[in-house]
C-alpha cells in the first residue's frame, strides 16, 4: 500500500512463517520511530530485566523497532510486495531475525498459557486464516 507522496510503501512488516500451518505468516510491524520504542524498550528492561515485545535493530541500514506486540497472522495472498533496495529483496542480519523469531515464539507460548502480550485478537484472526485455507 502506497501512502506517501513520494510513492514509498508503508507500512512495512517482517513475515515469519508459522510452524503449524506453513501457509500462515506472522506479520511483525517495522517502525522507523526508533527513539519512541527505544524508550519503551528501556522501561521494560528496567522493570522486567528483559523485553520480548519489541526488538531494536536495523532494517535497510536504518534504525528500526520490530513490534512483536503488534504481530498478527495472515496468508501470503495478502502480501502487497516484497520490500527491495536497488532491486534486491531486503534481508535482516541473522542475529536480529533470530531474536525476533525467538521472541515471537516465546510470546505465542505465553499467549497459549493465558498471558497475552499482543494487541490484536490473534486467536480470532488465526482461526479465520485456517478456515480460509480449508474452504
Amino acid at each position: 500500500m502506497s501512502n506517501k507522496e513520494d510513492g514509498n510503501y508503508r507500512p512495512h512488516y517482517l513475515a515469519i512463517q508459522d510452524t503449524r500451518h506453513p501457509e500462515i505468516f506472522w506479520m511483525v510491524p517495522v517502525s522507523s520511530q526508533y527513539a519512541k520504542y527505544q524508550k519503551i524498550y528501556n522501561r521494560q528492561v528496567e522493570k522486567y530485566k528483559k523485553c520480548t515485545k519489541i526488538v531494536l535493530g536495523k532494517c535497510g541500514g536504518w534504525d528500526a523497532a520490530f513490534l512483536i506486540q503488534n504481530a498478527f497472522p495472515t496468508t501470503a495472498d495478502y502480501f502487497d510486495h516484497i520490500h527491495t533496495s536497488k532491486g534486491i529483496p531486503l534481508t535482516l542480519h541473522g542475529g536480529t531475525a533470530k531474536l525476533i523469531a525467538d521472541n515471537l515464539k516465546n510470546n505465542l507460548r505465553l499467549h497459549k498459557r493465558g498471558i497475552s502480550l499482543f494487541y490484536a485478537d490473534i486467536d480470532r484472526i488465526y482461526n479465520i486464516m485456517v478456515k480460509k485455507m480449508t474452504d
